[in-house]
């Protein structure tokens, strides 16, 4: 009550002050009007035009208040915060081998961070690129500001207030000097290399006049992530904003839509992420509590998406809360080395193919790269190491292919033998396969094996900034599209460019398939023989706007299989495989099999078929 008292008191006492000074020492309105006249005329006599301002005496009146009065005036909206609520906004830089930070006394947030040795990279006319200095956190409507509840129930934000600057090496310490001899602190501190920054956070003499029934702080922090790639769509895809609950695993928004997630119980990290780059905040202990959201924008526009994220700093933790903040490239060691599963913000995908990226492609291409400076040779290199691994069974696959060729003329015999019984001619088929010993389905193993390498190496290339900016050939950018040549128009689904790469893979994919199926029997299926050249001409529209280290890979992984083929099928000689065949037939047959269920099957069918032409005829 006491304390109550003395305030009422002071305040009335600066009330009188204020009207003392204003009655007999400010300048008479009058005069101040003629000085503004007289500024007017001097300007127009040298023929510069310049409008008066409105109220010029009211704002020279206030501009020559003192300090305190100013602070009255202002206690009514910022509370204990007032003197805080008044000074000059100024830019002060740290920065060290790999990041500069620009930020700002007011507010105390970063206002641009300058990611050293990476570009941004834009697209011109005729798609050519135009690289600049790469920036994250500099859009001028990111927020990022403490919320501030007084206990007479007013509402103060920190993005408000204005700080004194203390420069010391690679750290900057901003200090809010508020009413009674409080304080409000943000420090950052930069090492002598990396992307890791030291953030800590305290209030002081402040736990009287904060209401706090929240359970804590609220931090507000809104990013519009801006494009940085010149493929902004595949960019939009793989941007949003991530979150780790302290007892369960990484969890984002949604990456292609706009989305609101509030998970439950505390974080140990947050993260804003681009498709290369992100700006994370991990707790020391945890944050209380958090709600996220993510926004797409206009597709035109230069940002890709608005981010935002408020969490709660613990109560208990206030009179000192330290962060690490990670504001750099999206590397996998360097999100790895703070072992908190930050590498989930990475995204080399889910179950199966996300641990294929993780440890075991990853790992490969990291083993390469310490030898070739160029990645492409080292995509040609794990092309190689994928098909020398499995070539056991691509020469399953191929003396199977083989093995058919040489029952050929056999089949063509059925043929001609029930030329009007398609069934019957299948069921003949299947007995002669399992009599001799042929898997038709035998070539199919090494193709689905190899299903998770495509589906992984899918997610790979667009999500590895190893990749980033890194040329092979005529590809300037394996993460992603080459541009071979541009189009003076676009071409719905496939672009204003011509992916070479692309058009190799689907022109080995083509002669590969047509090698492959001239010993194939399509003839109960006749469109299987166009159909399958359907799929290398389809996928021409989804590869040419995608990154083109995974069109090399596959493009290679053609060449390999159409060499391995060649060579594999001039090594095995008809005569050796019929000599097999024959060894085959003699030998006695196991029951069951999936030949014998399949003969089975027919056999059935042809049954059934044969029933109904009888009801047919008795009707």
């Amino acid at each position: 009550m006491k304390g109550d008292s003395n305030r009422i008191i002071g305040i009335i006492l600066i009330v009188v002050i204020s009207f003392v000074y204003i009655k007999f020492f400010a300048p008479d309105v009058s005069e101040l009007e003629a000085q503004a006249q007289a500024v007017t005329a001097d300007s127009s006599s040298v023929n510069i035009e310049a409008e008066q301002p409105e109220d010029v005496s009211e704002e020279l009146i206030v501009e020559n208040l003192p300090d305190s009065v100013l602070i009255a005036e202002k206690a009514s909206t910022f509370g204990v915060f007032a003197p805080a609520s008044l000074g000059s906004t100024e830019i002060i830089s740290i920065e060290n081998a790999d990041l500069k930070l620009d930020i700002s006394s007011k507010g105390g947030k970063i206002v641009a961070a300058h990611i050293k040795g990476y570009d941004k990279v834009l697209e011109g006319e005729n798609n050519e690129e135009i690289k600049e200095e790469l920036q994250l956190l500099n859009n001028a409507k990111n927020k990022f500001a403490y919320e501030f509840i007084l206990n007479q129930g007013l509402k103060v934000s920190s993005e408000d207030l204005y700080f004194q600057t203390e420069v010391k090496g690679n750290e900057v310490v901003l200090t809010a000097n508020l009413d009674t001899g409080a304080k409000f602190v943000q420090s950052y501190k930069l090492g002598d290399a990396g992307y890791n920054v030291d953030y800590d956070v305290q209030l002081t003499g402040l736990s009287n006049y904060l209401d706090l029934s929240a359970g804590g702080l609220k931090l507000n922090w809104v990013n519009y992530l801006e494009k940085l790639e010149k493929n902004s769509d595949y960019e939009r895809n793989y941007s949003t904003i991530y979150f780790k609950p302290a007892d369960d695993s990484a969890d984002h928004c949604s990456c292609t839509g706009s989305d609101t997630e509030e998970p439950e119980g505390k974080l140990k990290w947050i993260s804003a992420t681009n498709q290369f780059f992100n700006t994370s905040m991990i707790a020391g202990s945890s944050f209380k509590s958090g709600t996220f959201e993510t926004e797409v924008l206009d597709g035109e526009s230069d940002v890709l998406k608005k981010v935002s994220a408020s969490v709660v700093l613990p109560t208990e933790e206030l009179s000192g809360f330290n962060m690490d903040m990670y504001i750099g490239p999206n590397k996998f060691e360097n999100l790895r080395a703070y072992d908190v599963e930050l590498t989930e913000i990475v995204p080399f995908g889910s179950s199966i193919f996300g641990t294929v990226n993780r440890w075991i492609i990853r790992p490969v291409f990291n083993f390469f790269s310490k030898y070739f400076n160029n990645l492409g040779i080292a995509i040609i290199l794990l092309t190689l190491v994928v098909k020398l691994a499995l070539y056991p069974l691509q020469y399953k696959m191929i003396h199977s292919q083989a093995k058919m060729g040489v029952l050929k003329p056999k089949l063509a015999a059925l043929k001609e033998k029930h030329p009007n019984d398609q069934q019957k001619v299948q069921m003949e088929t299947m007995k002669m396969y399992q009599e001799y010993g042929v898997n038709p389905l035998g070539g199919c193993m090494p193709i689905v094996l190899q299903m998770p390498i495509w589906f992984a190496l899918y997610r790979f290339f667009p999500a590895s900034i190893e990749f980033r900016q890194e040329s092979f050939l005529w590809a300037t950018d394996l993460s992603s599209y080459d541009v071979f040549a541009s189009l003076p128009f676009e071409i719905p689904f496939y672009g204003d460019h011509v992916s070479l790469f692309t058009i190799l893979w689907a022109g080995t994919t083509v002669i590969y398939t047509f090698y492959n199926s001239r010993h194939m029997d399509m003839s109960a299926n006749p469109a299987m023989k166009y159909m399958q050249y359907f799929m290398p001409i389809m996928f021409l529209f989804v590869f040419n706007n995608y990154a083109s280290g995974l069109t090399t890979y596959l493009f290679f992984s053609n060449v390999l299989n159409i060499a391995q083929t060649v060579i594999t099928k001039k090594v095995i000689s008809d005569e050796k495989l019929m000599n097999e065949l024959e060894s085959n037939k003699n030998k006695p047959k196991k029951a069951g099999g999936f030949a014998s269920r399949l003969e089975k099957a027919v056999a059935e069918s042809q049954k059934m078929k044969e029933q109904q032409e009888k009801n047919k005829r008795k009707k």
